[in-house]
Formats: C-alpha cells, sequence, structure tokens
C-alpha cells in the first residue's frame, strides 16, 4: 500500500482536474491560489484519496474480470491478509476519513478563495454520485439521465 497509493493517488488525475478546473476562474484565483495548490494542500489530497478510493472500490470486480490485477483493493487484501470484504470496510473508512478532511478544510478556508474550495468540494460530490451505488462511470447502462435528458448508450 505504502508503494501503490502515492502512484496511484497521481495516476488517477483528481489533483490534475482540480488544479485544471481553476484555469479560466478569472479575477478570483491567483498566481498565490496555483501555488497552494501545487504545495499538497490536505484537501485536495483528501480529495484525491476519496476518488481513488471510490473508484477502485466499486470498480474493483468489473476490472478484476478484465484481468486488471493492480488496485487498492487487491494491494490492501495481500498487504494485510484480508479478504474483500474486509479490505471494503477498511477502505470505506479512509473514505470516510477524507470527507472529515475535505469538510474540516472547507469549514475554514483560508489559504485558498472559497471558490477553489467550492470546485474541490464539487468534485467531491460528482464522484460521490458517480460511485455511490454502481459504478455509474465505467458501467453506464442501458439509459442514463443526465442534464435532464435521457440519453441512450448504443
Amino acid at each position: 500500500m505504502e508503494e501503490y497509493m502515492p502512484i496511484a493517488l497521481v495516476s488517477c488525475g483528481y489533483w490534475l482536474i482540480t488544479i485544471s478546473s481553476f484555469v479560466g476562474m478569472e479575477e478570483s484565483i491567483t498566481k498565490e491560489t496555483f501555488n497552494w495548490a501545487f504545495n499538497d494542500p490536505k484537501i485536495i489530497r483528501a480529495l484525491s484519496i476519496f476518488c481513488r478510493l471510490m473508484n477502485d472500490i466499486v470498480g474493483h470486480k468489473v476490472e478484476q474480470e478484465r484481468g486488471h490485477v493492480s488496485s487498492t483493493v487487491e494491494c490492501y487484501k495481500k498487504q494485510y491478509g484480508m479478504s474483500m470484504q474486509e479490505a471494503y470496510d477498511e477502505l470505506y473508512k479512509q473514505i470516510n476519513n477524507a470527507w472529515k478532511d475535505i469538510n474540516e478544510e472547507f469549514l475554514k478556508p483560508t489559504a485558498a478563495p472559497t471558490s477553489a474550495f467550492n470546485r474541490i468540494l464539487n468534485l467531491a460530490r460528482v464522484i460521490d454520485h458517480l460511485y455511490t451505488g454502481e459504478d455509474a462511470y465505467t458501467e453506464v447502462g442501458e439509459s442514463v439521465t443526465c442534464c435532464r435528458y435521457d440519453v441512450k448508450n448504443k
């Protein structure tokens, strides 16, 4: 896990998505905001952990069927000698802790403008929506409601 997670957090791309979302926010985002974001603030780290773990847990079974072997769940199971369900339970505890960190940082933003914190929180909300219950990101299914329109997959 100690070897896997640093790579997994970078490779998931949520840090990049977060910082990229600041571009074009005009005057509310300054050079100092980008400097803050590039120094691994707690809220962006928590967001990355939350997103990576949600993705890995929800997509775990499908990815294993496809032959993917590296995932947070597999690493956790192997390192700690746990069953799949035990690994899920432990990783969900880490997800809850990441949410606590996001909320804590959001409630007292000082290092960056509130608009930046709003972007971070909204990304966490999107990921929570996509991955709560089923994997709505990978397994869209036959029909999905998006932006009040019914989109059919073919």
